[in-house]
């Protein structure tokens, strides 16, 4: 296993990642979710009402040196769009960063703010839709219009090896943004389901998971063993155990 971390980066890779971050902050393309994120930093919940939202577009993150991008659907409104990181303050990102410690891709299991230490070690994790929709329910042009973020990250990755799609919208956005940069043909159909690979070329690989949702890990839908193995197979394709 690798534990990679920020040594050795080239500076034009981490100026380029930083300048997306920063158009993807600043993204004004959804009125709607614009709209309902500032309106949930606004009113908040009662649990959260000391706090400071986020309540912007929320970028990826992780290791610039990356074999590994996981991709979920969108922020939560109190998860990441209260604490700016993806995937951080709610019981999602709980489930998903202690299996990635679990596999050695993350420093710690823990994901409270985006200052609480956590570094990702051959990975990087995004959304599909990086403001947090209404109902937890983009719209197709809302995933149409931000999943160019993803093509963006997928360029700006170059180690990439694996990607692991969290769920069946992410799943169908991952190989939309595989198609628009021309490395799957649009007449293919790719299933769906936990555990389900698939060779997009000699490369890159993609893997399909249930996503970490309440609703699927309260009911066993997903458990910490089906999700460990699928990354255990990740870490298989990567060659590291």
């Amino acid at each position: 296993m690798r534990n990679r971390g920020p040594v050795g980066i080239p500076k034009a890779r981490t100026a380029s990642l930083s300048a997306l971050e920063r158009e993807i902050i600043s993204c004004e393309r959804c009125p709607r979710l614009r709209e309902w994120c500032e309106h949930v930093a606004l009113v908040r919940v009662r649990r959260y009402a000391a706090e400071e939202y986020w309540g912007r577009p929320v970028p990826g993150f992780g290791d610039p040196m990356a074999r590994l991008l996981v991709v979920g659907l969108a922020p939560a409104a109190h998860g990441a769009n209260r604490t700016g990181r993806v995937f951080t303050g709610d019981r999602s990102g709980d489930f998903l960063f202690a299996a990635l410690h679990r596999a050695g891709f993350a420093n710690q299991p823990e994901s409270r703010d985006r200052k609480d230490g956590l570094r990702l070690l051959d990975a990087w994790v995004a959304a599909l839709v990086r403001c947090a929709p209404p109902a937890n329910k983009p719209t197709h042009e809302e995933i149409a219009s931000c999943r160019t973020f993803v093509l963006r990250e997928l360029s700006l990755l170059p180690n990439l090896r694996m990607i692991l799609a969290l769920g069946r919208i992410a799943m169908d956005g991952a190989v939309s943004v595989l198609r628009d940069a021309g490395r799957l043909p649009r007449g293919r159909a790719f299933a769906f389901g936990h555990g389900i690979e698939h060779e997009v070329d000699a490369r890159l690989r993609l893997v399909a998971s249930y996503h970490p949702s309440q609703q699927n890990t309260f009911t066993g839908r997903l458990t910490a063993a089906s999700f460990d193995a699928v990354l255990r197979r990740v870490r298989h394709r990567l060659g590291d155990r």
